[in-house]
């Protein structure tokens, strides 16, 4: 599966969270912010890990792991992470009149996690409801999922190939969109301008298509080529993408104008609710 930095709200406040070793692992700057309302949260945290110390408690350092997480700059950054378990007691060391409602508040997060690693299904309706809350239609949901399903099966066969999770995955992704649309994931957020979102959340029903299409592309001639190693790979999602591209082309030469566009889902909302 795609690895990907995901943010839960609580009471308003972003919380950054990632799966490791199949459980949710969170941001602890966050959920300090959360807390405390500070705006320097990571000047807090550390002060804390230093008082804790002293105070011959523990050392929090110890339940916490450096997983690499989406920053404000766009850029996926080594951050202080800690499980269900490891948030709890640093929650204890954090006077806040929020700490009772946060512990139910990951509690929930925490139980609905293992319920979809018994039921897979469950994480997919869970997510269709969180489309259909944020204002996406019904018709971009379902191309949203099946690009996800796509996405998934194509990352599986990097896996079994003999790609690296991360950084080689990005790699390949990359060359993918440079052939399908012209412009790298990053390039592409910049166009739509931004920041921590997901690129995907904010393509329209033909730039989802096109990298579905890509996607699945490439899927067909790893397996057809049985294709090993990062540089077969790569030429593999150059190919798939350029069968994207071209179909792209195609379509822009049809329409008189070009697929490739700086709308994002945040624009598209606002339009709508200013013409009602």
């Amino acid at each position: 599966m795609e690895i990907e930095t995901k943010v839960s709200i609580f009471k308003g406040k972003g919380v950054r969270k990632i799966i490791h070793g199949n459980e949710w692992w969170f941001s602890v700057v966050d959920v300090v912010e959360a807390l405390m309302d500070s705006d320097r949260p990571s000047v807090y945290w550390t002060a804390m890990k230093a008082r804790v110390q002293i105070e011959g408690e523990f050392q929090l350092s110890t339940i916490c792991r450096q997983l690499k997480l989406l920053a404000l700059d766009g850029k996926m950054r080594e951050t202080d992470c800690a499980n269900t378990e490891g948030i709890f007691r640093i929650i204890q060391s954090i006077p806040s009149p929020k700490a009772e409602p946060f512990k139910r508040w990951l509690a929930k997060v925490g139980y609905e996690r293992v319920q979809e690693i018994e039921d897979p299904e469950l994480a997919t309706k869970r997510t269709r409801m969180l489309y259909k809350l944020k204002g996406y239609s019904d018709d971009w949901i379902e191309k949203r999922m099946r690009g996800i399903a796509i996405r998934e099966e194509l990352t599986d066969e990097w896996k079994k190939r003999g790609a690296k999770e991360k950084r080689e995955y990005e790699i390949l992704t990359a060359e993918i969109s440079k052939a399908t649309f012209g412009v790298t994931p990053s390039e592409y957020k910049k166009l739509k301008k931004l920041e921590r979102e997901n690129l995907r959340d904010h393509m329209n029903d033909f730039e989802l298509i096109f990298t579905m299409l890509g996607e699945r592309s490439t899927t067909e001639i790893h397996r057809t080529e049985d294709s090993k190693g990062l540089p077969k790979l790569k030429n593999d999602a150059n190919r798939g993408g350029r069968v994207a591209g071209n179909a792209r082309l195609e379509l822009e030469k049809e329409l008189g104008r070009s697929v490739v566009s700086g709308n994002n889902f945040k624009k598209i909302r606002v339009k709508k609710k200013v013409q009602k």
